[in-house]
Protein backbone atom coordinates (compact mmCIF):
# COMPACT_ATOMS: atom_id res chain seq x y z
CA UNK A 1 0.00 0.00 0.00
CA UNK A 2 2.81 2.15 0.61
CA UNK A 3 4.88 1.98 -2.55
CA UNK A 4 1.51 2.72 -4.57
CA UNK A 5 1.31 6.38 -2.41
CA UNK A 6 4.28 8.02 -4.30
CA UNK A 7 2.87 5.86 -7.42
CA UNK A 8 -0.39 8.02 -6.98
CA UNK A 9 1.43 11.20 -6.58
CA UNK A 10 3.71 10.86 -9.76
CA UNK A 11 0.20 10.52 -11.57
CA UNK A 12 -1.15 13.22 -9.63
CA UNK A 13 0.82 15.59 -10.43
CA UNK A 14 1.63 14.62 -14.52
CA UNK A 15 -2.26 14.77 -14.76
CA UNK A 16 -1.85 18.60 -13.57
CA UNK A 17 1.07 19.18 -15.90
CA UNK A 18 -1.01 17.90 -18.86
CA UNK A 19 -3.76 20.13 -17.56
CA UNK A 20 -1.47 23.21 -16.73
CA UNK A 21 -0.16 22.80 -20.71
CA UNK A 22 -3.89 22.65 -22.18
CA UNK A 23 -6.02 24.88 -19.83
CA UNK A 24 -5.50 28.40 -19.46
CA UNK A 25 -7.83 30.85 -17.58
CA UNK A 26 -8.33 34.11 -18.65
CA UNK A 27 -10.08 37.30 -17.32
CA UNK A 28 -11.97 39.15 -19.22
CA UNK A 29 -10.99 43.21 -19.76
CA UNK A 30 -13.42 45.48 -21.33
CA UNK A 31 -16.96 45.41 -22.82
CA UNK A 32 -16.27 43.58 -26.55
CA UNK A 33 -17.92 40.38 -25.99
CA UNK A 34 -21.34 41.97 -23.61
CA UNK A 35 -23.12 40.57 -22.84
CA UNK A 36 -22.02 36.94 -23.04
CA UNK A 37 -18.72 37.70 -21.31
CA UNK A 38 -18.28 41.17 -19.31
CA UNK A 39 -15.23 42.72 -17.59
CA UNK A 40 -13.80 41.06 -15.00
CA UNK A 41 -15.71 37.42 -15.97
CA UNK A 42 -12.66 34.20 -15.80
CA UNK A 43 -12.97 31.55 -18.31
CA UNK A 44 -11.41 28.71 -18.77
CA UNK A 45 -9.29 28.22 -22.35
CA UNK A 46 -8.77 24.86 -23.58
CA UNK A 47 -5.51 25.16 -25.98
CA UNK A 48 -4.36 23.05 -29.20
CA UNK A 49 -8.44 23.18 -30.91
CA UNK A 50 -8.70 24.60 -34.19
CA UNK A 51 -11.93 26.71 -33.71
CA UNK A 52 -15.06 26.75 -35.71
CA UNK A 53 -17.26 29.68 -36.37
CA UNK A 54 -19.58 30.28 -33.42
CA UNK A 55 -16.94 29.52 -30.92
CA UNK A 56 -15.37 32.11 -28.97
CA UNK A 57 -11.32 32.16 -29.22
CA UNK A 58 -8.90 34.04 -27.15
CA UNK A 59 -6.23 35.43 -29.28
CA UNK A 60 -2.88 37.25 -29.32
CA UNK A 61 -2.75 40.65 -30.80
CA UNK A 62 -0.22 40.91 -33.05
CA UNK A 63 0.07 42.26 -36.61
CA UNK A 64 -1.84 40.61 -39.30
CA UNK A 65 -1.30 39.61 -42.84
CA UNK A 66 -4.71 40.34 -43.40
CA UNK A 67 -5.64 43.53 -45.73
CA UNK A 68 -5.06 46.90 -43.41
CA UNK A 69 -6.88 48.82 -41.48
CA UNK A 70 -10.34 50.28 -42.78
CA UNK A 71 -11.32 52.20 -40.10
CA UNK A 72 -10.57 53.04 -36.43
CA UNK A 73 -12.15 51.37 -34.03
CA UNK A 74 -15.25 53.77 -32.63
CA UNK A 75 -15.14 55.92 -29.72
CA UNK A 76 -15.68 53.64 -27.11
CA UNK A 77 -13.29 50.88 -27.61
CA UNK A 78 -10.47 51.10 -25.45
CA UNK A 79 -6.94 51.19 -27.33
CA UNK A 80 -4.90 48.77 -25.50
CA UNK A 81 -0.73 49.67 -25.72
CA UNK A 82 1.93 46.05 -26.16
CA UNK A 83 1.04 42.60 -26.54
CA UNK A 84 -2.13 41.51 -25.33
CA UNK A 85 -4.92 38.87 -25.27
CA UNK A 86 -8.12 39.15 -26.91
CA UNK A 87 -11.42 37.45 -26.49
CA UNK A 88 -13.38 37.30 -29.94
CA UNK A 89 -16.09 34.88 -31.66
CA UNK A 90 -14.97 33.26 -34.45
CA UNK A 91 -17.11 34.64 -37.75
CA UNK A 92 -15.36 32.62 -40.13
CA UNK A 93 -12.61 30.41 -40.53
CA UNK A 94 -10.73 28.93 -43.71
CA UNK A 95 -12.76 27.48 -46.31
CA UNK A 96 -15.66 29.63 -44.96
CA UNK A 97 -17.33 32.54 -47.41
CA UNK A 98 -15.60 35.76 -46.70
CA UNK A 99 -18.61 37.77 -44.85
CA UNK A 100 -18.55 41.15 -46.66
CA UNK A 101 -21.27 42.93 -46.05
CA UNK A 102 -20.51 41.94 -41.59
CA UNK A 103 -16.99 42.95 -42.20
CA UNK A 104 -16.19 46.31 -43.91
CA UNK A 105 -12.34 45.67 -43.72
CA UNK A 106 -12.47 42.72 -46.34
CA UNK A 107 -14.85 44.37 -48.63
CA UNK A 108 -12.28 44.74 -51.07
CA UNK A 109 -9.93 41.54 -50.78
CA UNK A 110 -10.07 39.48 -53.94
CA UNK A 111 -10.64 36.10 -52.48
CA UNK A 112 -14.31 34.50 -52.05
CA UNK A 113 -12.97 32.37 -49.19
CA UNK A 114 -10.98 32.80 -46.02
CA UNK A 115 -7.99 31.31 -46.33
CA UNK A 116 -5.94 28.95 -44.83
CA UNK A 117 -4.55 29.97 -41.82
CA UNK A 118 -6.61 33.29 -41.28
CA UNK A 119 -10.11 34.01 -39.02
CA UNK A 120 -12.70 36.27 -39.13
CA UNK A 121 -12.89 37.64 -35.37
CA UNK A 122 -15.73 39.81 -34.14
CA UNK A 123 -16.97 41.00 -30.48
CA UNK A 124 -20.64 40.62 -29.70
CA UNK A 125 -20.66 44.14 -28.96
CA UNK A 126 -19.60 46.05 -32.07
CA UNK A 127 -19.71 49.65 -30.20
CA UNK A 128 -16.98 48.42 -27.58
CA UNK A 129 -14.44 45.96 -30.32
CA UNK A 130 -11.53 46.21 -32.39
CA UNK A 131 -11.79 43.25 -34.08
CA UNK A 132 -12.14 42.40 -38.25
CA UNK A 133 -14.68 44.68 -38.83
CA UNK A 134 -11.39 47.26 -38.31
CA UNK A 135 -8.23 45.36 -39.50
CA UNK A 136 -9.39 42.06 -41.56
CA UNK A 137 -8.42 38.92 -40.78
CA UNK A 138 -6.42 37.40 -37.57
CA UNK A 139 -3.64 34.81 -37.77
CA UNK A 140 -4.97 31.44 -37.04
CA UNK A 141 -1.47 30.55 -35.34
CA UNK A 142 -1.90 33.27 -32.94
CA UNK A 143 -5.06 31.50 -31.38
CA UNK A 144 -4.25 30.11 -27.83
CA UNK A 145 -7.32 28.68 -27.18
CA UNK A 146 -10.97 27.99 -27.53
CA UNK A 147 -13.29 29.37 -24.67
CA UNK A 148 -14.25 26.15 -22.80
CA UNK A 149 -16.29 27.45 -19.90
CA UNK A 150 -16.64 30.26 -17.67
CA UNK A 151 -14.91 29.92 -14.12
CA UNK A 152 -17.08 31.44 -10.82
CA UNK A 153 -16.09 34.33 -9.91
CA UNK A 154 -13.83 34.53 -7.45
CA UNK A 155 -14.57 34.82 -3.46
CA UNK A 156 -13.32 38.12 -1.66
CA UNK A 157 -12.73 38.20 2.20
CA UNK A 158 -15.53 39.55 3.31
CA UNK A 159 -14.98 42.27 6.48
CA UNK A 160 -18.07 43.72 8.82
CA UNK A 161 -20.92 42.42 9.63
CA UNK A 162 -22.81 39.97 7.67
CA UNK A 163 -25.98 40.40 6.57
CA UNK A 164 -28.32 37.83 6.46
CA UNK A 165 -31.14 36.50 3.95
CA UNK A 166 -34.15 38.79 4.55
CA UNK A 167 -32.17 41.96 6.00
CA UNK A 168 -32.64 45.12 4.67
Amino acid sequence: MAAGVPALAVALVLIAATFRRRLVAITVRGASMEPAYRDGDRVLVRRGRLPAPGQVVVVRDLPTTGPATAAPPTATARAVSGPTLLIKRVAAAPGDPVPRDRVAALAGVPERYVPHGQLVLLGDNPAASFDSRHRGYFAAAQVVGTVWRSLPAPTRPQGGSRRRHGDR
